[in-house]
């Protein structure tokens, strides 16, 4: 059956909200109203702008890639669709890591894509392994799905493993919209190949999540083949979102502020937590936004309907990542806040043995 539905997104749009909510997979939302702008930095005056260059350029200075391999997309996911609709055909074989964030899965299959798996195994912190690839690819394989940093865990894949998969034969998809959590000095897997595709946004890491900034990066006639087809979709950008963009890429440090170092403390202060509790096992958080535990009270459902109830917390059920037995926090919340989830889920855990 294609999937014709998201229910993971329909449940995180609009699950009950709570006041310690380790289900964030993002950042605090940076207010561009701090910025000093007018209704003029905005260009209000209807004019149309196609493949809007001015966004483009910035985003194809801040990853050291041509101007002409910037393709503009409506967040990640939309960024993923339109490169996914793209690179494969209806009966086309997709191989897709296992656990993933479900909306590859589901836009894969909207698509008519033969969906196979591979695994990236909690015993080995979720490594991206190459010869595990190889083994799950078939000589039909026509695309390899990957996220680097990954969703859910948060690990790392290094560019010696990602370019080990881009010689299997396949194009490799790369979701990179948690990779600039890992520090600016790690490239776009679009630098490793000419059958490599990566998409990002102003999303995850950047706290702007409202303005819909998405990209791909792509060799030049896969980027005009994705122009050609996304005027199917959404013809053009909403300019006013692309000005913004270009506002906040123009002041991204001040955007970024003092999150790396709040991720920094908040992975710390998770790895203590962690240390502590016999019935969690997880790696150690190093990069990124994510972390994807294992309980040994067996459904993570049962933890997060008693973290609603009882605790006015939550964290992500592992059953949206096919590991029952998993959950996914975040550290995104301000330190403060994250001590307390974290306290909360402690008392929770305590109580459920």
């Amino acid at each position: 059956m294609r999937a014709m539905k998201s229910d993971y997104m329909h449940w995180a749009k609009f699950k009950a909200p709570v006041r310690y909510a380790l289900t964030t997979s993002e950042v605090p939302h940076f207010r561009m109203d701090s910025f000093s702008l007018g209704v003029a930095d905005l260009d209000m005056d209807g004019a149309s702008h196609p493949r809007y260059a001015a966004l483009r350029e910035r985003i194809a200075v801040r990853y050291g890639v041509a101007i002409e391999q910037v393709v503009a997309a409506d967040g990640t996911s939309m960024a993923n669709f339109l490169a996914m609709a793209t690179l494969i055909e209806p009966g086309d074989e997709v191989l897709v890591e296992h656990p993933t964030y479900s909306l590859l899965l589901e836009a894969a299959s909207f698509l008519g894509a033969d969906l196979r798996r591979f695994e990236r195994k909690a015993a080995d912190a979720f490594r991206l392994e190459p010869a595990t690839v190889k083994s799950a690819m078939s000589d039909r394989t026509n695309l390899i799905v990957v996220t680097n940093l990954h969703n859910p865990s948060g690990a790392l894949a290094d560019e010696a493993d990602l370019r080990a998969i881009g010689e299997l034969g396949a194009k490799v998809l790369v979701d990179e919209v948690y990779l600039d959590a890992a520090g600016p000095a790690r490239r776009s897997a679009i630098h490793l190949g000419p059958q490599f595709v990566a998409t990002n946004s102003l999303t995850k890491v950047y706290g702007l999540s409202g303005l819909r900034c998405g990209w791909i990066l792509a060799g030049l006639d896969l980027a005009e083949r994705m122009w050609r087809l996304n005027d199917l979709f959404g013809v053009n950008q909403a300019h006013q979102a692309e000005r913004l963009a270009c506002i906040a890429f123009d002041r991204i440090h001040e955007v970024i502020g003092d999150i790396p170092s709040m991720l920094e403390r908040n992975r710390r202060i998770f790895n203590g937590f962690i240390a502590d509790r016999g019935d969690l096992e997880c790696a150690r958080a190093e990069h990124g936004v994510t972390a994807f535990p294992r309980w040994s009270g067996g459904d993570t459902q049962r933890l997060d309907d008693h973290l609603r109830e009882h605790h006015d917390t939550s964290v992500v059920p592992g059953r949206w990542f096919e590991m029952a037995d998993h959950f996914r926090i975040g550290f995104g919340l301000p330190t403060p806040d994250f001590e307390e989830a974290l306290n909360r889920l402690g008392m929770a855990l305590d109580e459920l043995q």
